[in-house]
């Protein structure tokens, strides 16, 4: 995952710290955070619509730097009482009801002032809405007080990385109707935060807005904020023009249902099933903003809000059957993105995929690398993985054609590093002591070790890797097929080939039933039970033979806590539920397991982590799924365990739904033939039926309905627009 999320839990486990690592604050993700997002800005929230000073992620954020620290309303110097608080499925309108307490000093009874408060981020600026409406028999009057602050930090800071050095802040400015905040940082960009009040206030200082609010019996009256963050080289004023509540809400519902709308519509039989598909997808939109280079899923909120290789991958490769559109843009903006020289401060070299890219005064002045960052071993396969699926889901040769070049230096870098790896397989060293050590997608420090416990040596060779790489020299045979060129294409089938032939032979252990985590740079395995093994079941790396084995590991109790799949089994000495990647599940990871589970022939297998993962999303504030959780085992009656720190949402985790989906459907879509391949569709006993309408195949638009029919799932197609063919299959292993 990305980087450096691992020293909180992994300390906790006796590992070693990262220095640029998570530090939890105060909150943890059960404290039911409200979270908006839009382009480069993001904002969280409690429940009550505040930003809490203290709250380690609580602010507005722009373009990686907390703009807005603080956000606390209060009447008659009192916090309001919460009535509900919840954001729209569309993810666009944070929602709160509050009403007023019993105040000492303030002559209203309690609950006879409702307060309705609304926010919508838009680019770069909240807006928030009051609503104030007096349901009591007679006029009343209090004051009204916004308290702010800005602090200006870099993420990292919020994070908890320390500084020697910071900017200096700018004397806040008080106009008729604004307030703003400014910051000159050591990179020598201002930093502003103005904020906007309609009506006028009555009392306006360096830290507070303060209305006397007066309301007549049942009348109401509205107040606004808009409040906007601007970084600009040279001070630019930010813009008077407001675009106040009334302007901004219509503007993004209109922006986010033109998006949502190239997915198809899911519905089913079962209501809960209808809210984790609904909430996913809408985060996975939400996590979605337009570069320079095209559309990208952001990794997660609140600390990965930008591009990281990795995360957008696999997000594109969950989501490619609903809306193929992600994938372009994710192949997109990695091509452009991608390295051409050595840099081993990037820990980049030439035809490498990029791991993130960060923006903020840290990233701009050098003090963390991670600016441009390209220390992942995986992203560079993936991203030839995903351009083959892209092809075959869309047919779409053009695109693939124009990225060919690209392709190809990936697939050159992936030659060139395994030649000179000892081991002979795809392996990672880190070549600058401030970046990640463990480049996969377990990157904290002490995920990848032996039986014993002891972490191995550089250059390390992870299992799952070499199936991604295995799947990528497939993926770019058919590519260089459909491009006319076949001695290349042979040639690449028979590096496939090859590498696996190998690989079976080095990482296969036998006396454990599953493939090793990883060669150490001796070329010694790593003997521990891993979710690692389930991606070679997805990657096609796996024999048939191994895979069963691997599949019934999988689902072992020490290693499917009833939730999900673990990143380590219970039994190994690093085993820690509460760790990041040493025993947690990840939503991700787990559908990744469940879809190699499926392409062997282990559907059951497939429904019962589905099952795992939805029931868990019934635990879930807003259904939402959180980047992992705990590995404690599932107990009667009990939900699961939180990690403190996850990001929700998070992409990757909000796409996996859509993977166990069309895991479990058996569904692929060729877009070349105009074709809807399922093969032995499965529903979890608790859906009788789905439907899903809408689906897109070339010039085709199409609905399918699942139905259980005496122990077998029926399938209605319906053709709408178009011409497309659905073949269902019964009695297949999908490989």
């Amino acid at each position: 995952m990305p980087e450096t999320r691992s020293g909180t839990s992994e300390a906790t486990g006796g590992g070693l710290q990262h220095p640029h690592s998570v530090h939890p604050g105060r909150e943890s993700i059960d404290d039911g955070v409200r979270v908006l997002k839009d382009g480069e800005s993001f904002a969280v929230f409690d429940r009550h619509g505040d930003a809490i000073p203290g709250r380690s992620s609580h602010g507005v954020y722009a373009d990686g730097t907390r703009h807005l620290s603080m956000l606390i309303l209060s009447i008659g110097g009192c916090r309001p009482l919460l009535l509900k608080s919840t954001i729209h499925p569309d993810n666009i309108l944070l929602a709160i009801d509050l009403t007023n307490p019993d105040c000492p000093g303030l002559d209203i009874e309690a609950d006879t002032v409702h307060v309705f408060r609304s926010k919508v981020l838009r680019e770069g600026t909240l807006h928030e809405r009051l609503r104030l409406t007096n349901h009591g028999l007679v006029p009343v009057r209090f004051p009204l007080t916004y308290r702010f602050a800005a602090d200006f930090v870099d993420l990292f800071e919020v994070r908890g990385s320390q500084r020697t050095q910071r900017g200096r802040h700018l004397e806040p400015k008080l106009g008729d109707t604004t307030l703003r905040f400014g910051y000159v940082g050591l990179d020598d960009v201002v930093r502003l935060t103005e904020i906007a009040c309609c009506p006028r206030p009555t009392r306006l200082s360096a830290g507070a807005i303060e209305l006397d609010v007066e309301l007549e019996a049942k009348a109401s009256m509205s107040i606004e904020l808009a409040i906007a963050c601007a970084s600009t080289p040279s001070g630019i004023v930010v813009p008077e023009e407001r675009r106040w509540f009334d302007e901004a809400y219509p503007d993004r519902k209109h922006r986010r249902a033109a998006r949502r709308a190239r997915c198809p519509r899911i519905r089913s039989s079962s209501l809960s099933f209808d809210r984790w598909i609904d909430r996913s997808v809408g985060d996975v939109y939400m996590m979605i903003s337009d570069t320079a280079n095209g559309p990208y899923p952001y990794a997660g909120v609140p600390w990965y809000s930008t591009v990281f290789g990795r995360d957008g991958i696999l997000t594109a490769l969950s989501m490619l059957w609903v809306d193929p559109g992600i994938a372009r843009g994710v192949l997109d903006v990695l091509a452009a993105t991608q390295a051409f020289e050595r840099d081993d401060v990037r820990d980049a070299q030439p035809g490498k995929i990029v791991h993130e890219l960060r923006t903020g005064e840290m990233a701009e002045l050098g003090e963390i690398p991670f600016g441009r960052y390209y220390g992942t071993v995986d992203a560079t396969p993936l991203f030839v993985v995903l351009a083959g699926a892209y092809l075959e889901r869309t047919g779409d040769l053009a695109t693939v054609r124009r990225l060919w070049t690209h392709l190809e230096q990936a697939l050159a870098w992936i030659d060139a590093n395994a030649s000179s790896s000892p081991t002979g397989f795809v392996s990672y060293a880190a070549t600058n002591a401030s970046g990640l050590v463990q480049q996969g997608w377990k990157d904290s420090t002490t995920s990848v070790f032996d039986h014993d416990g002891r972490l191995v040596e550089p250059p390390i060779a992870l299992c799952e890797v070499q199936g991604y790489v295995f799947a990528a020299r497939r993926a770019a045979a058919v590519i260089a097929h459909q491009l006319g060129d076949e001695a290349r294409a042979r040639a690449l089938e028979d590096a496939a080939e090859g590498l696996r032939a190998r690989f079976e032979q080095a990482f296969w252990l036998p006396e454990l039933g599953t493939y090793a985590l990883a060669l150490a740079g001796d070329g010694l395995p790593c003997r521990v039970w891993t979710s690692n093994a389930g991606h070679c079941l997805w990657s096609g790396i796996a024999s048939p033979d191994h895979a069963a084995q691997v599949g019934a590991m999988l689902l072992d109790p020490r290693m499917f806590s009833g939730w999900g799949v673990r990143t380590l089994a219970t039994h190994e000495v690093r085993y820690n539920p509460m760790s990041y990647h040493n025993g947690s599940v990840w939503p991700h990871d787990t559908a990744l397991c469940a879809a190699g589970l499926a392409r062997y022939g282990m559907t059951e297998g497939a429904l019962a982590l589905l099952t795992g993962l939805h029931d868990a999303s019934s635990y879930m504030d807003l259904h939402r799924m959180p980047e992992l959780l705990c590995g404690f085992a599932r107990k009667d009656g009990q939900g699961p365990t939180m990690y403190p720190v996850a990001c929700s949402p998070q992409a990757w985790a909000a796409a996996s739904p859509m993977l166990l989906l069309a895991t479990c459907l058996g569904l692929s879509i060729d877009g070349a033939r105009r074709a809807v391949r399922l093969v032995e569709p499965s529903l979890p006993n608790w859906v009788d039926w789905l439907a899903i309408e809408g689906i897109v195949v070339g010039d085709a638009v199409l609905d399918l309905r699942f139905t259980r029919d005496e122990g077998a799932v029926a399938v209605d197609p319906v053709v709408h627009t178009g011409h497309a063919t659905v073949e269902v299959v019964r009695s297949a292993v999908r490989r």
